[in-house]
């Protein structure tokens, strides 16, 4: 510490004052106290000479402060307006983000990246700010800018620059994915014997198709253009790779290309893909009984040969699933007739397999029977008759008729029982219809070219739900589409920062794991915020729950004291970029 002197035409002024620097590096006072002018000085006390004993005052207190306790005391003028436009709250839950992001060693990817090419930005500052934005704070490119001063460290990315290094994330997304796949495992397990996929489709708002974007089949029935996302997810319930398509590609083909460049560059060779009914081409289940390589896929019962049909229905031959038996052989159980359960009380799962053998495909078909699973899908399917006959007596509310629509069950006439052409249509319910989706309730197919035990398959299959749910978050909380973009290159890079920011979640999500949601994690980081308390530190301002506590202890720092030191904000920032 040291005095400063301050001189006015009628007295002099002293001050004890003190150099600080802030976390993002910038030089700065702060006033530690005020002392008075000389004749305050004197009259406190007498026969001194005032800046002597400034000087003096000055020593005794940097004396007096390298021993005194951690507590830290703030000193808030109530007359004193805060400074106009000043910003003095900051988000730190992105601190987490940042531990995993130089954990992934995305930063000496960004590095290997740089030297290859010849520009002036800072490309992993760049990647950096726009992964924790589309987990703390979802927009656009440029709105990505106008939010990043909410994370507590400053930044210098220029919007010209954000763009230019979307067309480098395009051309180097390959790299990247490889190179964080192999990054991973050092920080998690990554269990990449079972591999799932699937596609989802993302909207512009536009209405003019133009290169990726096109006209297609839309998940959310959108009249806009779109682009389709194929992705693989590990066992763990990681993302592992990715391919963006045009909106009006067939989904079928896009599963090889992907899955030959996992072979060649993740270096993996024995897995199962487990993948829905719309993805299990032929081609694709037999390219997936090559090598080591297996398959376990839906199958949908109304699809299969008339034969095949009849034996999945027949209520003869089932036998009980066992979730707890391993192995490809097991004793022969008493079978049972579905006939003989009590469809309102019975929650057991039942089964019958059989091996099929088409067009050079060999393949085992197991399909399940749950009554629970029945009563479900009546239920919901009495509440669409419901829906139905209320628009039967307002055809002006019945829509185009979809497959899952109430209105499937309205059959219009438009003629006479004469054979002429009726004036007004006619709409009676469709019983037989009804009676025929009846037949399928609480029924399910898998084929699949494994020896394992109908409990093994069906265990892998369920876990399909993880893959839709990673969809979701991507819709949903990282807020992925509408996509803004116009050229393909950036559009591959948005997709790719949104595939990186997932991944990030992710693997939190796996090093604390909580029970809690995604939606609970997320929120929790986008509400870990700090107040900036004059020079002396940062101020928690969110609620410490069993959830911040988690976080803290497993990445090693804490943010949740009374105040965290500028000092110890340093040390953390330091810490989060360490390569563990």
């Amino acid at each position: 510490m040291r005095i400063k002197k301050s001189v006015s035409k009628n007295s002099v002024s002293y001050s004890v004052i003190e150099n600080v620097r802030d976390i993002n590096g910038k030089s700065t006072t702060k006033v530690v106290e005020a002392l008075g002018n000389e004749q305050e000085i004197r009259e406190r006390h007498p026969g001194v000479d005032p800046e002597e004993w400034a000087r003096a005052y000055a020593k005794k207190l940097t004396e007096e402060k390298k021993m005194k306790s951690e507590t830290i005391i703030i000193k808030h003028d109530p007359q004193k307006s805060i400074p106009k436009g000043k910003k003095q709250s900051f988000n730190v839950g992105y601190l987490f983000l940042k531990s995993i992001y130089h954990q992934l060693e995305l930063d000496k990817i960004c590095k290997e990246i740089a030297e290859r090419h010849n520009f002036t930005y800072d490309l992993n500052k760049i990647l950096a700010l726009l992964i924790y934005m589309r987990v703390i704070h979802p927009t656009s490119k440029k709105g990505t800018l106008e939010k990043a001063d909410d994370l507590l460290e400053s930044h210098s990315v220029e919007t010209q620059h954000i763009y230019r290094a979307l067309d480098i994330l395009a051309e180097e997304s390959d790299h990247i994915e490889k190179s964080v796949y192999k990054n991973s495992t050092a920080i998690v397990e990554r269990k990449t014997e079972l591999l799932y996929y699937d596609c989802t489709n993302f909207y512009f708002e536009i209405e003019e198709e133009e290169g990726l974007k096109q006209y297609g089949m839309s998940k959310e029935n959108r009249p806009n253009p779109i682009v389709q996302m194929g992705l693989f997810m590990d066992g763990s319930g990681l993302p592992l790779a990715f391919v963006i398509n045009p909106g009006n590609q067939n989904e079928q083909p896009t599963l090889k290309p992907l899955e030959k460049r996992i072979l060649k560059d993740f270096h993996l060779s024995k897995f199962v893909v487990c993948t829905d009914a719309g993805l299990s081409s032929h081609e694709n289940r037999l390219y997936n009984s090559m090598n080591k390589r297996a398959f376990v896929t839906t199958q949908s019962i109304k699809k299969l040969k008339k034969h095949l049909k009849e034996w999945a229905l027949d209520p003869s031959g089932w036998e009980m699933v066992d979730f707890t038996q391993k192995g490809t052989t097991k004793k022969r159980k008493q079978t049972i007739n579905l006939n003989d359960l009590d469809f309102e009380k019975d929650k057991q799962v039942y089964h019958k397999e059989r091996w099929i053998n088409e067009n050079g495909l060999e393949q085992k078909l197991v399909v399940t029977f749950s009554p629970k699973h029945k009563r479900y899908q009546a239920g919901i399917r009495e509440k669409q008759i419901d829906r139905a006959l209320k628009k039967m007596d307002n055809p002006s509310r019945m829509e185009k008729k979809r497959a899952n629509s109430p209105d499937r069950f309205i059959q219009s006439t438009h003629v006479t029982e004469d054979g002429e052409i009726a004036g007004k249509s006619k709409h009676t319910m469709n019983s037989a219809l009804i009676d025929e989706e009846a037949k399928f309730d609480g029924f399910y197919g898998v084929c699949t070219n494994l020896e394992s035990t109908p409990g093994e398959i069906v265990k892998i299959n369920q876990r399909r739900w993880e893959i839709e749910e990673t969809f979701r978050i991507l819709k949903s909380e990282m807020r992925t589409r509408p996509v803004f973009l116009q050229k393909d290159e950036r559009i591959k890079a948005h997709f790719l920062v949104c595939f990186l920011s997932l991944l990030t979640y992710r693997l939190i999500e796996k090093k604390i794991d909580e029970s809690a949601t995604c939606f609970e994690i997320i929120q929790t980081l986008r509400e870990m915020r700090v107040l900036k308390a004059t020079n002396e530190g940062y101020i928690p301002t969110y609620t410490r729950t069993d959830l911040t506590d988690k976080l803290h202890d497993v990445f090693g720092f804490r943010t949740d004291t009374e105040i965290v030191p500028i000092q110890k904000m340093k040390n953390i920032l330091k810490e989060v970029k360490k390569h563990k």
